[in-house]
């Protein structure tokens, strides 16, 4: 068999293992949004976070969250973990004593963070409580990086923290670069920086049409800008280098298992939910939040019983939703593409690659 055909092969099999999924879902991450207070204040923050954003529930409200999630999901799978989000989750009140509940508890956890307040002290005490895995935002050199997310030295103190957890010998730590059309051109030069740094991870993502950078057009990757992303993180990845792109958007069969280690699968409702500060349950945090894309809330029913009954939405196909995504040779692949980049309005997709990268 040739290259192609083995791929196609094996988006036929993803194809049809999203279907099972769709109807027997498994659920492996809960992302949990403890705040949406942050220390800075990030041009293309998806959720609009600042310093004069809410915090989350209290600490008895998570705790019962958790307990919940280690009984009905994680005594069933052992995949299934916490992420807690924000905001910066450091910066909720009670977030020590919530990791520590946790880890007592036995219910494996991870964070994405600025690693801004990442401090040798904390860093010990994230490794202490049982830290599986981190994502630290690392969105350019430190001027770029500083001017994008408002807070001088942003930069020194990420990196700072990053080492600091290094230094540690923890073994799971991402970092994830969101990619515009500026930063594009710092790429080998935060490569050669981050290359002196053992960690396991460079996830590179484009800026999407979400939260504030959806008023940010000219940020935006254009269809050159993509095609050069795709090129490098290849090119990188032939090296046996660990950069890889994110999860969004089917790619073509020519990008498809080249710049990441597995085929474009939108896992959204189907293996991840999140839970927003207000008790609001969706599927990705990226998603716009609506009465469409909203399942219910925990104070008013379980977790649990959202999960398992609730959903319709993220497991069916977008591409059911729109003739034109309905009709493309590639929909049994890509089922409409990203659920957080859909426009749940005008019953579309905002990204699409096709026509700039296949």
């Amino acid at each position: 068999m040739t290259k192609t055909e083995i791929k196609l092969k094996n988006l036929d099999t993803v194809a049809e293992y999203q279907k099972r999924l769709c109807k027997k879902p498994e659920l492996r991450q809960i992302l949990v949004e403890l705040t949406l207070k942050c220390n800075e204040h990030c041009f293309h923050c998806g959720s609009s976070c600042s310093a004069e954003q809410p915090h989350g529930l209290p600490l008895e409200e998570y705790k019962r969250l958790v307990d919940e999630i280690k009984d009905n999901f994680c005594a069933k799978d052992k995949r299934t973990i916490i992420a807690l989000t924000g905001g910066e989750p450091m910066l909720y009140p009670d977030f020590f004593p919530l990791i520590e509940y946790m880890h007592k508890q036995g219910v494996p956890w991870g964070m994405t963070s600025n690693a801004t307040l990442i401090t040798k002290e904390n860093a010990k005490r994230l490794k202490e409580c049982g830290l599986k895995s981190i994502s630290i935002s690392i969105d350019g050199l430190p001027k770029t990086h500083d001017q994008y997310r408002g807070l001088k030295n942003g930069f020194e103190l990420a990196l700072q923290g990053l080492k600091n957890l290094v230094e540690l010998d923890f073994c799971n730590t991402m970092v994830t670069t969101v990619v515009n059309h500026e930063n594009i051109n710092e790429l080998d030069r935060l490569f050669e920086l981050f290359d002196t740094i053992d960690f396991n991870e460079w996830r590179l993502t484009g800026l999407e049409p979400i939260g504030r950078a959806e008023l940010m057009p000219k940020m935006h990757l254009t269809p050159e800008d993509n095609r050069r992303l795709m090129a490098y993180i290849k090119e990188k990845r032939q090296a046996g280098l660990p950069v890889t792109y994110s999860c969004c958007h089917f790619l073509g069969v020519e990008n498809e298992a080249e710049v990441r280690d597995w085929y474009f699968l939108c896992n959204a409702g189907i293996t991840v939910a999140s839970v927003l500060v207000n008790g609001d349950v969706t599927a990705c945090l990226d998603i716009p939040h609506n009465e469409k894309t909203v399942q219910g809330n925990i104070h008013e029913t379980s977790f649990t019983e959202i999960w398992n009954n609730r959903f319709e939405i993220f497991r069916r196909p977008l591409s059911e939703r729109n003739a034109t995504c309905a009709a493309c040779p590639e929909a049994k692949w890509c089922r409409g593409g990203a659920y957080h980049s859909w426009d749940y309005e005008k019953e579309q997709q905002k990204v699409c690659m096709k026509g700039i990268l296949f």
